[in-house]
């Protein structure tokens, strides 16, 4: 068994794996991103496409221990990225998928096309996707919706990028993996905690994935409420699904944090650490975690601002949350699931905090959840209002 350290969807992982296994299997098994397909196993489908350094390939004739210190993008890893969004609307309106098992790479590839070729050149284009096969479309589709991306691009003047933005050569990793694996590489340094282990003293730094913004009042001051925010343990126990080990400090906070996602369950442990300002009434709380039933991993960064209102009797809190997330629970945990979970726990969170400082308890602490049928009744809740929305708006036409 080898170590592995490289980097997955801009989230440093370090992870056991036999030197025998391929980087699509590696994802797939050990980081449970499932959205790399796996084809003929030989390199020529293409339904394997990662990036790897920025650059297509493939990911199951590559062996997982040739890229140590490498950047690996998976299709999970482009779910925020520009120009893949711009594809999957485009393969949408162009018919360009079917069975959609050969579509991840196929965008893969995609993408740096759109990223390199000057104009939509329908010869070239074909040339760049002939290493991703489809038994389903014919092609035809999916040439029309890269052609439409990239038209759409040189439009508002987005330039080609030469050779796709690449700034080096050679395999994936080279210069970034030291020579030899006797001293630890300048990566695996710098690596967060990995998957099966938080045990790290500090907590590393890292660029969210997704970051999402939230905002609530308290009928209380700014500087009561940042007071307040002080108190790491009364803090936790107005977060849903929160729970703490030991004494917390600023510097270390060890505990867990309870997560339902419609049918999947996680329980994350890890730890993190509490900054604050109060020059500027603002703070953040930086975490790690990991749920070792369904492998799963996550990094969490919430920043607040505390504003007066009302003459300073008010406080309005703002709320920037960030996070990165692999494993199962990346697969469920899409950002309009997030988004929808995370506006219900700020808005638990502010009744709980409301509470507790104005003398009460918070009460039993209890999973963070998002079932499908509190999902549902908010379906069927926006689709009433936006009805009833339509029937007053033509009455007073009329």
């Amino acid at each position: 068994m080898t170590t592995i350290a490289l980097s997955v969807n801009r989230r440093a992982v370090e992870v056991v794996a036999e030197p025998r296994t391929s980087l699509a299997d590696f994802v797939r098994d050990r980081l449970d991103l499932t959205g790399t397909h796996l084809g003929c196993e030989h390199g020529v489908c293409g339904a394997c496409t990662v990036l790897l350094d920025g650059v297509p390939a493939r990911s199951c004739i590559t062996y997982a221990v040739a890229c140590e210190g490498a950047d690996v993008t998976t299709i999970e890893g482009l779910d925020e990225d520009e120009i893949t969004a711009e594809l999957r609307a485009a393969f949408t309106r162009e018919h360009a998928l079917q069975c959609g098992y050969c579509t991840p790479g196929m965008l893969v590839s995609a993408r740096d096309l759109v990223l390199r070729l000057p104009d939509a050149d329908e010869r070239r284009i074909r040339v760049g996707l002939s290493g991703n096969l489809c038994r389903c479309t014919g092609y035809v589709g999916i040439v029309r919706a890269v052609q439409s991306v990239i038209e759409a691009r040189r439009a508002r003047n987005i330039a080609a990028l030469a050779d796709g933005g690449r700034t080096i050569l050679g395999p994936a990793g080279s210069g970034r993996a030291a020579p030899g694996r006797s001293e630890p590489s300048a990566a695996r340094m710098a690596l967060a905690p990995a998957p099966d282990s938080v045990a790290r003293d500090i907590i590393q730094d890292f660029t969210p994935a997704v970051v999402l913004a939230q905002s609530f009042t308290l009928a209380h001051p700014p500087a009561k409420v940042f007071a307040m925010f002080d108190d790491i343990a009364g803090v936790a126990s107005c977060l849903p699904g929160v729970s703490l080990r030991g004494t917390p400090s600023p510097e270390r906070v060890e505990g867990g944090f309870r997560v339902r996602l419609g049918p999947i369950a996680a329980a994350f442990q890890g730890a993190a650490r509490v900054e604050r300002d109060p020059a500027t009434l603002s703070g953040r709380i930086l975490g790690i975690g990991n749920d070792q039933r369904s492998h799963s991993a996550t990094q969490g960064e919430i920043r607040y601002r505390l504003l007066p209102l009302e003459g300073g009797a008010v406080t309005a809190v703002e709320l920037s949350i960030g996070y990165t997330l692999t494993g199962m629970f990346a697969q469920v945990g899409r950002p309009g699931l997030v988004r929808d979970l995370a506006k219900r726990l700020v808005a638990e969170f502010a009744a709980n905090l409301d509470r507790h400082m104005s003398g009460g308890s918070p009460g039993r602490p209890r999973p963070a959840e998002l079932s499908f049928w509190s999902i549902a009744s908010d379906v069927l809740r926006a689709r009433l209002a936006r009805m009833f929305s339509r029937i007053s708006k033509t009455k007073g036409a009329e």
